[in-house]
């Protein structure tokens, strides 16, 4: 699988964290470093420095031309580095480990992601529906577990929380670089899941309060998420079904983050008025997504496998602006921000 990009994801990038993208741009090295992490050799070479392939390959008892295909992989990727025939960690990746919750999550993403590419790839392109019945990425996102109580329930939503929450607590810094949240007293985050992103908001802003509106068990794992947190007495959750249950009300600031493309379009329509029926008179309303990227002519990084097998559901902006216009919403405003992928971030007020 040859996913090579011609000069590093995180080139030109605006956000630091952006930066682990660059070592994971192609299939192999991707897998060799998911593996040094695995087997405990980033750990090594962390605490015992520089060292020798052959002592690394007697130290993990692998193969010594295995230790060598490693360490090439590692070195193609720009991981490591050698010095009089020793190998340590390159300064760049030391760098990139200050989000290593982030990097692993994304290695973890796109090595699972790629085998649907590898066995339904033409359904992918042609048949997204039938793609997403064969997907096992895309099964992760059981939401109709979420309604029960047993084991497995509480594992599986546990397992696709942990996607969201990590991602979140870095594509936040984003949304609230370009939109100023001080303005609000009381925010409700619909889909928010385990309250991440209400988190982030009332650790920025101490006199926000967020509500977290959301399944019950998504409710009950994110209760423990943020409990312990300075602001958890800020942060509570609200348990019900955003299409039939009644929302709570007379909020300054009701947000969808990364949560409406999961839904078809009449559905997205149904949780954008539902929500104008959750604000004040002068509350405003904020979509934070995923956006189509334009067509760059040059391979995809080996990272974007996850968010790839979601691209029939992202939407350019324009339909949640033309949205809020509808609803009768005011100053309605778009900005395209540039993670690993465009995300569009649409306000307005009514």
């Amino acid at each position: 699988m040859n996913l090579s990009a011609t000069e590093p994801v995180g080139a030109n990038r605006e956000f630091d964290f952006l930066r682990v993208d660059d070592f994971l741009r192609d299939f192999l090295p991707a897998r060799a470093l998911g593996t040094a992490f695995r087997i405990g050799l980033i750990d090594h070479f962390l605490s015992q420095g520089p060292a020798l392939p052959e002592t690394l390959a007697e130290r993990f008892g692998a193969d010594p031309q295995g230790m060598n295909l490693l360490l090439d992989q590692l070195l193609a990727s720009r991981v490591i580095e050698e010095r009089g025939g020793k190998w340590s960690i390159s300064e760049g990746f030391r760098v990139a480990l200050a989000y290593r919750d982030l990097l692993e999550l994304k290695l973890e993403m796109a090595d699972f992601g790629a085998f649907d590419i590898l066995r339904f790839f033409p359904d992918l392109l042609c048949r997204p529906a039938v793609f997403a019945r064969k997907s096992d990425f895309c099964g992760l996102f059981a939401y109709d577990r979420c309604f029960e109580r047993g084991e497995e329930a509480l594992f599986l939503t546990r397992r696709w929380m942990r996607i969201t929450t990590v991602l979140t607590k870095y594509e936040a810094q984003a949304c609230m670089k370009y939109h100023d949240f001080g303005r609000y007293r009381r925010i409700l985050d619909v889909g928010g899941n385990s309250g991440e992103f209400a988190l982030r908001i009332c650790r920025s802003h101490p006199n926000a309060e967020a509500v977290v509106f959301d399944l019950p068990l998504v409710c009950e794992i994110g209760t423990d998420h943020v409990r312990g947190e300075p602001e958890a007495e800020r942060i509570s959750f609200a348990k019900g079904d955003a299409f039939r249950d009644a929302w709570p009300e007379g909020f300054d600031l009701v947000c969808f983050k990364s949560m409406l493309h999961d839904w078809p379009e009449a559905a997205a329509k149904q949780l954008l008025a539902r929500a104008a029926g959750a604000l004040r008179p002068g509350g405003s309303l904020l979509v934070f997504e995923r956006t189509v990227p334009e067509p760059a002519g040059a391979p995809l990084p080996y990272s974007r496998i996850p968010f790839l097998l979601f691209q029939h559901s992202y939407r350019p902006p324009a339909f949640y602006a033309s949205q809020l216009e509808k609803l009768g919403f005011n100053a309605v405003e778009v900005r395209v921000v540039e993670l690993e992928m465009p995300f569009s971030l649409v306000t307005g007020s009514l």
